[in-house]
């Protein structure tokens, strides 16, 4: 046993004083971007790991010849040069920019940063110059933001990461493709019948495939609907307000909608039981409320 670490020890000490290792290069892109994650006695201290770690640099590179900064900062923080844990919370900054719509993108993080756990922080500015929009946050937390959590959350609604700058510890900044964005919601099918279980959150839903809905809720509620429309941008189109509970009702969906936000008008905790869905082809033959 003792014979096997020594061997191993060894291994690992002649690995790191090869001479023929290939020195680190300042102008290197790659390692550019390694270095601008770390303070700099830290990444001179291990320099020839980094060098070690960091090979082939191919690896780190995406189809269109970006650097990955996804998994360059999940090799940093998989051998220890990066540590995303601070001994006491601390205020954490994040600056998050895109190219596409404001509301959408807003939208898109805000549920990216719940599903990770981050349900308190608040908007320091938010700019758009007119080909870039930004959003500036503040939070506490004793962790910074995971960009592998975050680049996770980011693919399930069409959108990833595709750069990342350090200021420091507690200040990072995000920059994010939307193109492909979609909110990450039940999608309505022509006929299929769905249920809105109880819940403290407003329900998203995706209804461009269906022309109209009839919603059925159960005697037990006391349901004040609130309803808003959206088109695939998030602008608002439509919303409907009423101060009478209904437990039959039918929605009618113009082309332009996207999504529908279903809430109710005082509390979601008047609902005690789910709301039953039924797109076009299902509505029940009794007398419905049109909105």
């Amino acid at each position: 046993m003792v014979k096997a670490l020594f061997l191993v020890f060894f291994t690992i000490f002649t690995l790191f004083s090869q001479d023929d290792v290939t020195p680190l290069d300042d102008g290197d892109p790659l390692l550019s971007k390694v270095q601008s994650f770390l303070n700099a006695d830290l990444y001179e201290q291990n320099s020839k790991f980094i060098d070690i770690v960091f090979s082939p640099r191919g690896n780190f590179y995406k189809y269109d010849k970006s650097l990955d900064v996804v998994k360059i900062i999940s090799v940093l923080k998989e051998n220890g040069l990066l540590k995303l844990h601070f001994r006491d919370p601390q205020e954490l900054k994040l600056e998050f920019k895109t190219s596409g719509s404001a509301l959408f993108f807003v939208k898109l993080l805000s549920d990216a940063l719940r599903n990770m756990g981050y349900y308190r922080y608040v908007t320091i500015s938010s700019n758009f110059d007119g080909n870039e929009f930004a959003w500036d946050i503040s939070l506490t937390s004793e962790y910074a933001l995971d960009p592998m959590n975050l680049q996770k959350e980011l693919l399930k609604s069409g959108c990833k990461v595709l750069d990342i700058k350090r200021e420091n510890a507690t200040s990072w900044s995000y920059k994010i493709d939307m193109s492909g964005g979609f909110l990450n919601v039940p999608v309505l099918e022509d006929g299929q019948e769905l249920r809105l279980h109880r819940s403290l959150d407003a329900h998203w839903l995706d209804v461009s495939k269906v022309s109209s809905i009839a919603i059925t809720s159960s005697v037990r509620n006391r349901w004040y609907p609130y309803i808003a429309y959206y088109d695939a941008s998030l602008n608002l189109i439509k919303v409907i307000r009423r101060d009478k509970r209904l437990r039959r009702a039918r929605l009618k969906i113009p082309s332009s909608v996207k999504y529908i936000k279903i809430a109710d008008v005082y509390t979601l905790k008047n609902l005690k039981d789910d709301l039953v869905l039924l797109p076009k082809g299902r509505e029940d033959k009794k007398k419905l409320n049109d909105f």
